[in-house]
């Protein structure tokens, strides 16, 4: 099948791993009972669902699904645990990997001759699905089946930012030995896990057709389908990273319930306007902070008046969400006191620390180290996870 070309410019459009291995490689399926990790946000450019797609062209073949976090359908909470079903049309198994097990059991991939994967990922550490993709692989390794990752575009693609993961840290919102923010497609993401890993694993890419590697959605891109409720558009998942700390941090909020989710950030007045007064207007690197009121509709401060600011990408490219997190946090310990935001009512240190994948972040911001000197203490590793992701990657920018 030929390339699909824009009707005004003649450039042609990004088609996804799906639509390339359906047309180019169905030899890869053919005959094989298939287990398929995937979810609603998986589509084509016409917005069929990879699930649909590869029940229509190999019907029965397809014996089993398994969802990540926030269920195959997308729809549940972070956090919330999601139990095994059945798909109610083809009455066949949705293993969750949110459940009871974050790694497919042997007995699940019992008869199963190929193990597909399609999420539509971010490309930053602690959104589960790298976990979940991790564990895929490793199952597969350990059952010696094979696997193929079919590709698809992230936000942030070249964006490497952020400390490595330290050992210590490691859980399921750090699973993975990268930066915070790593500027990889799942594909590519797989190809360096398997060599991270050391993973004697038979994997195969479905590649992107007509992609290159780009911070803004082109034009004829897949559509932006919510891979979870709050991760509702391309821009907030540009955010995602620099404001993902109020999970361990409840005293501010990241807009929970509106329309701008992750790419704010407010705190309960008197407090909130001093926050939003030290930051308002401060240029980060790709992006400027600007003020901002907004009311959650839900978590600790639904429905309160809170004070703070925006990010505003100016030039997504060049945006640097963990040290624009440093900026954020550095401002409001400032407003809040040290004690009272890393002590007070709800506070987690222990999930803070998980989430950057250090403790060092923590430990620095309290002994009032600045957002730029810590940034400096992750230069070492991310060169060397750039060297490592360098023989990984699989498009041009």
């Amino acid at each position: 099948m030929g390339a699909l070309l824009h009707p005004r410019d003649g450039k042609p459009a990004c088609q996804p791993g799906i639509t390339v291995l359906l047309s180019d490689h169905p030899d890869w399926l053919d005959g094989r009972r298939i287990a398929l990790l995937s979810h609603r946000a998986a589509v084509d450019r016409r917005g069929r669902t990879t699930a649909a797609m590869v029940r229509a062209a190999h019907g029965g073949n397809l014996v089993a699904l398994f969802s990540p976090e926030h269920g195959f359908a997308g729809a549940a909470a972070a956090g919330a645990k999601v139990g095994d079903s059945r798909h109610p049309a083809w009455n066949i198994p949705i293993h969750s990997l949110y459940g009871a097990q974050r790694k497919p059991l042997p007995a699940m991939l019992r008869d199963i001759d190929l193990m597909l994967y399609d999420l539509q990922d971010i490309a930053a550490r602690p959104y589960t699905y790298v976990s979940t993709l991790r564990y895929w692989l490793e199952a597969a390794a350990e059952q010696d089946i094979p696997v193929i990752v079919a590709d698809r575009p992230v936000p942030l693609p070249d964006t490497v930012d952020g400390p490595v993961l330290e050992a210590a840290q490691s859980s399921f919102v750090g699973a993975v030995r990268t930066p915070m923010v790593y500027g990889m497609t799942p594909g590519e993401t797989a190809r360096w896990l398997a060599r991270d890993l050391r993973l004697a694993l038979d994997l195969r890419i479905a590649p992107l057709r007509g992609y290159r590697r780009q911070a803004r959605p082109g034009r004829l891109w897949p559509r932006w389908v919510p891979p979870s409720p709050r991760m509702r558009t391309w821009q907030t998942a540009w955010c995602f990273a620099a404001t993902v700390f109020t999970e361990a941090l409840p005293v501010a909020d990241n807009g929970t319930g509106t329309n701008e989710v992750f790419q704010v950030l407010g705190l309960p007045a008197p407090l909130g306007h001093r926050f939003r007064e030290a930051l308002e207007g401060r240029p980060v690197p790709g992006a400027i902070l600007r003020g901002q009121a907004f009311t959650p509709t839900g978590g600790r401060h639904a429905r309160q008046r809170l004070q703070g600011v925006a990010i505003r990408a100016i030039n997504p490219a060049e945006f640097r969400p963990a040290f624009t997190a440093l900026i954020l946090l550095q401002a409001m310990q400032k407003v809040i006191g040290e004690r009272k935001m890393w002590e007070g009512d709800g506070s987690r240190p222990d999930f803070f620390d998980k989430l950057f994948g250090t403790a060092d972040v923590r430990t620095a911001l309290r002994d009032g180290v600045s957002p730029r000197a810590i940034a400096a203490t992750w230069s070492a590793g991310i060169a060397r996870f750039k060297a490592a992701r360098a023989r990984c990657l699989l498009y041009a920018g």
